[in-house]
Formats: C-alpha cells, sequence, structure tokens
C-alpha cells in the first residue's frame, strides 16, 4: 500500500499516525468523519471528538504536516448502526459497547469503502493495536500492541481479513510519551491534547438521560428483585441501570448490591451480592474469526468480557453454527449480555462475538 486515508478525530493519536505514514514515504491524506451534531462546549469539546473545535485540530494538523484534509458526512450511518441500535440495546436490557459498532461499520466499513472510491489503497487509525500475516495460513492476524495499558484489540475484534488487509496502525510500536513526543517535535497543535474519556455522543455520561431524549420515549417504574425472584423495591426505569452496577440505584439496602440481571419484558431488574456476578460459562453470536478460520476443536486460551478487564484463562469451543463459548478456569465478574466476548492466543486476537 502507498496511497493512504488517515482517519483523523483530531487527537494527538491519529495525528502522529499521518505525521509517521508520512515521515516513512507513504502519500497521505487525513479524513475526519462527521458522525453527528457535536458538541461546541469548550470543557465538554476536551472529553470526546465531533466538535468544530476537533475538526479545525485535524485540518491545522494536516496543513502543517502538508497532506489534504477531508471531511465526510456519515451522520445517517453513524444513526442507523451506532445510535439506534445502542439505544435499542439499552431499552432491550443490554449493555451495548458503541465503539464496536464504530468500528465494525462505520470506520472499517465505510471509511475504507470511500477510500477506496477516493483511489487510496487503504486507510490508517491511531489505534493501538498491530497487524501481522501469518505467512502459513495466508490469514492476516490482530495482534496485541507493545504499550498494553493502551491495547485497543478488544474494540477492534470484528475486523475481517479484507479490513485487515488494506489497513496500517502506525502506533502500535510506541507509548503515549513518545507520541506526544513526536507530535510536539513537529510543532502539532493537539500535542498535549488530553484523551477523550466518554462515549463520544454522550460526553456527559448520563446514559439514561441520553436515551429518553433520543428516543422520546418515557420508562415506567418496575420491580428490583433479588435472586430468588422477590419483590426488594422499586427502579426507576430499566434504561437507568447495567450489569455490574451498584451506585446510583436510588435505594439503598443496608449492605452492598449489584444489578446482576435486566428483564427487559417484565421491566424487572435483579439486584444481588458481588458472588451473583460472577459466571464461568460465557457464550457470544454474531461471531467473527481472524486467527482461525473456524473452530474445530476446544481451544486453550484466554479472554475477556469488558474492553478495561484483564483477560483469563479458559476453553473455547463452538456453541453451535453462529455461536462461541468460552468456559474460564475461574469465574468471571459481571459478562453483560451485548458486551464483546473477544478471546487471545497469546498476543493474537482470535475472534470474538456479542455476549448472549
Amino acid at each position: 500500500m502507498k496511497k493512504i486515508l488517515v482517519g483523523m478525530s483530531g487527537g494527538v493519536d491519529s495525528s502522529a499516525a499521518a505525521l509517521l505514514l508520512k515521515q516513512q514515504g507513504y502519500d497521505v491524506a487525513g479524513c475526519t468523519l462527521k458522525l453527528f451534531d457535536g458538541y461546541d462546549n469548550e470543557d465538554i469539546a476536551t472529553r470526546t471528538c465531533c466538535s468544530l473545535s476537533d475538526v479545525e485540530d485535524a485540518r491545522m494538523v494536516c496543513y502543517r504536516i502538508g497532506i489534504e484534509h477531508h471531511v465526510f458526512n456519515f451522520k445517517d450511518a453513524f444513526r442507523e448502526y451506532v445510535t439506534d441500535r445502542f439505544a435499542d440495546s439499552y431499552i432491550n436490557g443490554k449493555t451495548p459497547n458503541p465503539c464496536i459498532l464504530c468500528n465494525r461499520h462505520i470506520k472499517f466499513d465505510k471509511m475504507l469503502r470511500r477510500a477506496a472510491e477516493l483511489g487510496f489503497d487503504g486507510i490508517a487509525t491511531g489505534h493501538y493495536a498491530k497487524i501481522d500475516r501469518d505467512e502459513k495460513s495466508g490469514r492476516y492476524l490482530l495482534v496485541r500492541p507493545a504499550d498494553r495499558k493502551k491495547d485497543q484489540t478488544y474494540v477492534l475484534y470484528s475486523m475481517t481479513q479484507h479490513q485487515l488487509e488494506h489497513t496500517l496502525f502506525p502506533l502500535y510500536g510506541l507509548d503515549k510519551t513518545q507520541i506526544r513526543s513526536v507530535a510536539e517535535e513537529n510543532g502539532l497543535v493537539n500535542a498535549r491534547k488530553p484523551d477523550s474519556q466518554d462515549i463520544c455522543f454522550i460526553p456527559d455520561g448520563d446514559y439514561a438521560k441520553f436515551i429518553s431524549e433520543y428516543t422520546g420515549r418515557d420508562f415506567p417504574e418496575g420491580d428490583f428483585l433479588d435472586t430468588e425472584g422477590n419483590v426488594i423495591g422499586k427502579h426507576g426505569g430499566i434504561h437507568r441501570y447495567t450489569i455490574g452496577q451498584r451506585k446510583g440505584l436510588g435505594v439503598t439496602f443496608g449492605k452492598p448490591v449489584f444489578v446482576c440481571d435486566k428483564d427487559a419484558e417484565k421491566n424487572t431488574v435483579t439486584l444481588g451480592d458481588s458472588d451473583s456476578l460472577m459466571k464461568t460459562v460465557v457464550e457470544a453470536e454474531d461471531v467473527n474469526l481472524i486467527s482461525v478460520s473456524d473452530i474445530t476443536a476446544p481451544m486453550r486460551v484466554t479472554a475477556k468480557t469488558r474492553y478495561n478487564m484483564q483477560d483469563a484463562p479458559g476453553i473455547l469451543e463452538r456453541a453451535g453454527d453462529s455461536r462461541i463459548r468460552v468456559t474460564f478456569d475461574t469465574p468471571q465478574r459481571a459478562p453483560a449480555k451485548g458486551q464483546a466476548l473477544v478471546v487471545y492466543d497469546g498476543d493474537v486476537v482470535v475472534g470474538g462475538g456479542t455476549i448472549i
């Protein structure tokens, strides 16, 4: 690949990715994706992306390093594949990961297609991950980066062989301190810009408020249940709770309790102690495999069920035509329907799916 379109959010990581590829001799251009009507409040804009200042930061970086800058309007696709599905999942008792949806349907699908239409050989982003190729099998591999603290392979597990073949991750061998140094040495305006901390379209972190306003729906109160099915209180709407949640329940029980389950059909939220969250067997559907073409026999792996957790050892096997199952050696805390089960063989991503 010689001609590369770099997805640039306005942050330092994607800016450094564009700079490094230019220095390596690639024919580079940058693009910023307009995904929704962003926030222009300065305090909010430092925690998220898609504000006017983010677009301007990306444009200034492109000018500084001498490359073209494009802005693509993907708002309709983002609404269809990310915000609609996010809201629908919460309403139906699941806990979705919108970054995975965005990577799957927008960045590595819509953006890659647009790049091909414009004559680019591939795309690049500022994700912390590595792409290798297994010469024996001919398959492209997704591998964890040198800086494990910034590992983003969990949200990239849905990448296809075609997408991996036409993508570059220039930051895989660097840590954040090195990235900021590179940006500062080259006079990039966002060298010290803080990392975004929140879901881009919910910068204040208030999921319930967003879902109510986005859907225009009122969510009725329902019953809090204990793990025996007894009614122990009233909840304020099923969209306000996620598996593993302890704070913000609106009621007190004299001891720590956690959300263990949600039943959208019955409008109930089940609460229990910490032990009630522990699960040994986790199944997932809508599976994407990367390092192997199929799971033909039980496989010793590590796996994780949330982004910010350490992967744990277990056995991976098929659980039907479109499902996989991991039986962990030790119980795992709060796997939630709608999150991803991502499986590793050492540093290599085997694949993953959506937890059911």
